[in-house]
């Protein structure tokens, strides 16, 4: 393990379970449709196989990850505008797996592979160095008391991980509604080895990224949007 993968303690969990109520519609993409968008993520002891994504996507195009895609919306929107880049979204609440899947189906996208897994463990274990054209985190849970900051996905070590995934170019971006999370968030990423902000400070909304459910309650309470734009040097 590397020296940056021995500073992250993975046992501290950057998610908590809330799987709420299935539908009968998620449960039947899964059953159904499961098996052609979820990717199995094999472990043996602490040793995962790295994914392997051109076999699973049946082709070599950029890649990009989604971390906590919620119900993934932003996922399928973004994928089928962007029909030669390959997306991996990873989830580990089964509603919103169950809900992606059926959308994916029903609108006939190919260009989405989903792991309903820890995002820390697939970055550390599963995915290769510099294998990834871009990272997407919107409005991951911001853990607001200060002594759970060290649960929130944009924290040292972990940014490093995420950053050592990106290959020459790859860019990071990352959207909150919380002030707090995204002033950490900035100073985070601007010491981490390997980024450069393509913004002075906070990025503008990418015309291209579509509102998410968070986003959309976020407007409605009144709250600001916060971005953050960085890519791999």
């Amino acid at each position: 393990m590397s020296e940056v993968n021995n500073r992250i303690d993975l046992g501290i969990r950057t998610y908590v379970l809330r799987q709420g109520r299935m539908t009968d519609a998620q449960r039947r993409a899964l059953v159904g449709e499961g098996a052609r968008f979820i990717l199995p993520f094999a472990e043996d002891g602490n040793t995962a196989v790295l994914l392997d994504l051109e076999a699973a996507f049946g082709r070599r195009a950029p890649l990009v990850l989604e971390i906590g895609f919620g119900m993934g919306k932003a996922t399928w929107q973004i994928a089928a505008d962007r029909p030669d880049t390959d997306f991996l979204g990873v989830e580990v609440h089964r509603p919103g797996v169950g809900k992606l899947v059926a959308e994916l189906e029903s609108r006939g996208i190919s260009n989405v592979r989903i792991v309903n897994h820890d995002a820390v463990e697939l970055l550390e274990r599963g995915l290769s160095p510099a294998s990834l054209a871009g990272i997407h985190l919107f409005y991951p849970d911001p853990w607001p008391k200060k002594r759970h900051h060290k649960r929130r996905m944009v924290r040292p070590g972990l940014a490093e991980l995420m950053a050592s995934r990106l290959g020459p170019g790859g860019y990071f971006y990352f959207v909150t509604d919380i002030e707090d999370y995204a002033l950490a968030a900035l100073e985070v990423l601007g010491a981490t080895e390997g980024l450069r902000n393509r913004y002075p400070a906070f990025a503008e909304s990418q015309a291209w990224r579509p509102e998410t459910k968070f986003e959309a309650r976020a407007s409605v309470a009144g709250r600001d949007r916060w971005e953050l734009l960085f890519e791999r040097t």
